[in-house]
């Protein structure tokens, strides 16, 4: 065990999940009234059960590629933490203070396993909290983690299969009626959001200047007595 933290410290990141879980539930079981998202687009968007394999694949996809990034690159590994876990935050906290839902679910029955499968989903999760859809945001997180990892250069067929999967899934959302157009643009625009975060600003600039200061300062301002 000593030899595991020694060589992947780095898991205390995923430490997250006791911050998630416990938000996302108390959202789950406290958000009875909100604002109810439906656009016309929503209603020319036929249900298709058949999009429940990759929709449930999204629980495979998004872990598979974490733990990729885990074992394979410390530094990748926090780039994608920051990247999720932070998006997953503010979705959240989005959640949290401008409560938001949708009534596009249809009734389900057990005709085939696709349909049973759909009636889970619809059992295990409300239709409250919806935007941005985390589904869309994490799909889109991970594919994008997959495209920046430097053990990935070369490797086109599994980036274009990745691609495929995300696209599959985010249209999985709507077709299942489990998210509206709008909870997909959002998750969507925090996806870039969070690209730019991450990915594109330089910091160092910032971290030396913060750095040269507490060592300047001692971390506190001193004034003679």
């Amino acid at each position: 065990m000593k030899k595991f933290i020694e060589k992947y410290g780095h898991i205390w990141t995923a430490l997250y999940v006791f911050i998630y879980m416990p938000w996302f539930i108390w959202l789950e079981e406290n958000v009875k009234t909100y604002t109810l998202l439906h656009v016309k687009l929503d209603d020319m968007i036929p249900f298709c059960e058949y999009f429940i394999i990759p929709y449930l694949l999204w629980f495979a996809y998004v872990p598979a590629v974490m733990i990729y990034e885990f074992f394979t690159s410390k530094k990748e590994w926090y780039y994608a933490s920051a990247y999720l876990f932070i998006g997953m935050s503010i979705c959240l906290l989005i959640c949290t203070v401008w409560h938001n839902g949708q009534d596009l679910r249809i009734s389900v029955d057990n005709d085939n396993i696709f349909m049973s499968a759909v009636k889970m989903i619809y059992t295990a999760d409300t239709n409250t909290n919806v935007f941005p859809s985390i589904h869309v945001f994490n799909s889109i997180g991970v594919f994008i983690i997959l495209c920046k990892s430097e053990n990935m250069k070369g490797k086109k067929k599994i980036k274009i299969s990745a691609f495929v999967l995300t696209v599959l899934i985010i249209l999985s959302t709507v077709f299942l009626k489990q998210h509206s157009v709008v909870d997909v643009i959002g998750g969507i625009a925090l996806s870039g959001i969070m690209y730019l975060m991450v990915y594109c600003i330089d910091y160092s600039k910032a971290v030396q200047y913060i750095r040269g200061w507490f060592a300047k300062n001692d971390g506190f301002e001193r004034r003679k007595i």
